[in-house]
């Protein structure tokens, strides 16, 4: 590493720190002192004029913290989801009152209207609401999307429909946990809902009758328009078919109506049925006629309305449909605008983007719904006077925390294939998964992916009972945001595991793992969660199904998730990968493990006295495998190739030039320790690995990159061997693939030479 790169990363380092020093709400441990509202939903049949009084109260509170947020960013010239932030606040304070933080969850899909979650926290006492007024969208504590604080969701929101199939996995966790008493809330918007992550996660809360309800704020506006003009379908039959039941209610602005509905719910989710709570509106039917005169006295602005549709000519008497979750709901201006986009009234507009530049912030808060009444007033203060709510909230922990570790008595007992045997890395970790499961049933998770037979999980699944493992056929994209949801479904150790190709990891499960970029801990820092993704059939290693490009970029995809995983795992036999499977169950944190398809031979000790790796062998970054006197070149060899490295110093050494061989069984290898091994070699240092290390007209990738550049600071010479030029490749075996691509002792040879 270069000087300047080295002092850069340490700046950052100390960025990182002076940032966090400064949140206010970030840290190890919390505790929350809030107002007494907490309503336990399996026990109180109807709320009464106290509670809706309060939660009416808090509503308007929630709501002008937010105005009075967006209107400070409008001082800066900034802009934010004002609109679908003062729509969520109604549905979402009366679930943070059912909420226990145990039993009881929630999340929310569309985070993008964070403004609205911070708000509602800010009402009940969890945040100041100077604090969401000063600095929402201006620090780390309180971003622009919704993320982890006291009181509020594990999982930070991020790409739309995302947290659907998350949601289920952290229902199907509680279940395993807390039986029939587990129930996740996941608020859920207009887009989201047909994403493909979002209809798979609907299918599996049904395949796996997942305690789950799904709060539906149909609002009939998007991003860019009414819903109707950009996704003009209806959601209920669709999510109805995936098999989810559909709650139909008028409106999720009716708190006691909207109650009764989470009492359905809940009572659905607690026998297996996953469900939807779906506001469908208002609109004339036989008896009712819903027009704009309807609309401006049922919510107490009919002044306003008359005002707005005389200046566009639209007569009140004009029948529309009235959404059952108003976007921009209490600014009256703005919810005007928008019931008049989605019934394509002149002078209708959209509000996902709302702001409050060049707007009165103070005519605004004081208007007719933001008016509360003595009993609003009572209520609260009621509450107030009450013994405080405390809420715990515990940051998890730090990767690399103690998990799973298994006693050395089972390890002993580990049945591991001799030297002399060519056996499959599967063979290794099917081994050490299976101990894992059988010595901590209740603390294993599996999710599969119709792929058992050929990633090896088959034998710790059959140590799991039905709470503990679900197959998913091939949703692998789903089935990998699931497995981050079971990792939050509650504290203490677990290992969740979600297996499948490394082909199908690469081409389609990626967003399991781009979830982790904008999951934070409660210590402010994004990191990976305690999950495990085993990626089989890595490399050219596939067997004689190979094609071009099938799995060759697990290294790179390794390289690319590295600052949010404690370690990458690319075991180069069967032992190494019993081994490194055993280490990462022992392990809080990210985990992802590279395993081959084809037999490997069982390495040997550098002294031929036994296997490099014995059961109980603690894992190491870096392994001697064959070492020669007087050595001043080495082979880095890293994963299955490594036997291949073993042959080039036999060899070598045949030819007079003495060669060490290391193999590299995971990443990171901290810089220092990199950097202090290769300059104990001071004529080169050749690198072989079985994956994409960049062509002729791309720049040096995979372990080849990580390497070269720290090879470069102390001026030692490097080769490499790898997989150049993907496009043309037999179907063959591995051998033979390998020798296509030039990954052969020979080449190892040719290059250890090219250095002298």
């Amino acid at each position: 590493m270069s000087a300047v790169w080295s002092t850069a990363s340490g700046d950052q380092q100390e960025r990182n720190q002076a940032l966090i020093g400064s949140c206010r709400y970030l840290g190890r441990r919390q505790e929350s002192r809030v107002l007494p509202l907490s309503i336990n939903v399996r026990t109180t049949p109807d709320l009464g004029p106290a509670e809706l009084d309060a939660l009416e109260g808090l509503q308007i509170e929630a709501a002008e913290i937010a105005v009075r947020s967006v209107a400070e960013l409008g001082r800066l010239g900034e802009a934010d989801h004002l609109g679908g932030g003062l729509e969520l606040i109604p549905a979402l304070l009366l679930t943070l009152a059912v909420t226990d933080y145990e039993r009881v969850a929630y999340t929310i899909e569309h985070a993008h209207t964070s403004v609205g979650y911070f708000a509602a926290l800010a009402a009940l006492g969890y945040v100041d609401r100077r604090d969401v007024i000063a600095g929402f969208r201006r620090g780390l504590d309180l971003p622009g999307h919704v993320s982890w604080l006291p009181g509020g969701t594990q999982l930070s929101g991020g790409r739309l429909g995302v947290m659907v199939p998350v949601a289920v996995g952290q229902a199907l966790g509680k279940r395993a946990d807390h039986g029939s008493e587990a129930w996740v809330i996941c608020h859920c918007g207009d887009a989201g809902w047909i994403s493909g992550q979002a209809l798979n996660g609907f299918n599996i809360a049904d395949l796996h009758r997942a305690p789950i309800s799904f709060v539906m704020h149909r609002n009939g506006i998007q991003l860019s328009g009414a819903t109707a003009s950009v996704m003009d379908r209806d959601p209920r039959p669709i999510i109805e078919s995936l098999g989810v039941e559909i709650i139909e209610v008028d409106t999720l602005h009716d708190t006691r109506a909207l109650y009764a509905a989470y009492r359905e719910g809940y009572d659905l989710a607690r026998r297996g049925r996953p469900n939807m709570i779906y506001p469908v509106g208002y609109q004339t039917a036989p008896g009712q006629r819903i027009d704009l005169a309807w609309f401006g006295r049922t919510y107490g602005i009919t002044a306003d309305v008359e005002a707005f549709a005389a200046a566009h000519g639209v007569p009140m008497d004009r029948q529309v449909w009235v959404p059952g979750s108003l976007m921009s709901f209490r600014d009256v201006e703005a919810m005007i605008e928008c019931l008049f986009l989605v019934n394509r009234l002149p002078g209708g507009k959209g509000h996902h983007d709302g702001h409050m530049k060049g707007r009165d912030t103070e005519r605004l808060v004081n208007g007719p719904m933001f008016r509360r009444t003595s009993a609003h007033d009572q209520a609260l203060a009621s509450l107030g006077h009450q013994t405080p709510r405390l809420v715990v909230t515990a940051a998890r922990p730090e990767p690399g925390t103690p998990n799973l570790v298994l006693p050395g008595a089972t390890l002993a007992a580990a049945a591991l294939p001799p030297v002399g045997k060519a056996e499959s890395p599967r063979a290794g970790s099917e081994a050490a998964y299976a101990l894992v499961a059988r010595q901590f049933p209740q603390r294993v998770f599996v999710v599969s992916c119709d792929l058992d037979a050929s990633t090896k999980l088959g034998k710790a699944r059959g140590c799991l009972d039905e709470a503990h493992q679900f197959e998913v056929s091939i949703e692998e994209q789903a089935a990998t945001l699931m497995a981050n949801g079971l990792a939050m479904s509650g504290p203490g150790p677990r290992l969740c595991v979600v297996s499948t190709f490394a082909a199908f990891f690469e081409g389609i499960a990626r967003e399991g793992f781009d979830m982790w970029r904008y999951q934070r801990n409660l210590t402010g820092v994004n990191e990976g969660l305690n999950v495990t993704f085993h990626l089989s059939h890595v490399g050219a290693c596939t067997g004689r199904d190979h094609f071009s490009g099938w799995g060759l970029d697990w290294i790179n995809l390794g390289l690319t998730y590295l600052p949010y995983l404690h370690r990458f795992y690319a075991p180069a036999d069967a032992r190494a990968a019993f081994v490194a499977t055993l280490d990462l169950a022992a392990h809080y944190g990210g985990h992802v493990i590279g395993i081959p398809r084809d037999n490997l031979p069982i390495l040997d000790r550098p002294d031929g006295s036994g296997p490099l790796w014995e059961a109980d062998s603690e894992w190491e970054p870096v392994t001697a495998y064959r070492l020669a006197e007087g050595a001043r070149r080495a082979i880095l060899a890293m994963g299955a190739p490594a036997f291949l490295a073993g042959e080039a110093a036999a060899e070598l050494r045949r030819l007079g030039v003495p060669v060490d061989v290391h193999i590299v069984n995971g990443l990171p290898v901290r810089g220092e320790v990199l950097e202090n091994l290769i300059r104990r070699y001071p004529e080169g240092v050749v690198t072989v690995e079985d994956g994409l290390i960049g062509g002729a007209d791309a720049a040096l990738c995979g372990f080849a990159g990580v390497v070269a550049t720290r090879a470069r600071r102390s001026h030692v010479r490097t080769e490499h061997v790898g997989i150049t030029d993907p496009r043309v490749a037999p179907s063959d075996g591995h051998l033979e693939t390998w020798a296509h691509f030039g990954i052969t002792a020979e080449a190892l040879v040719a290059a250890v030479r090219s250095l002298g």
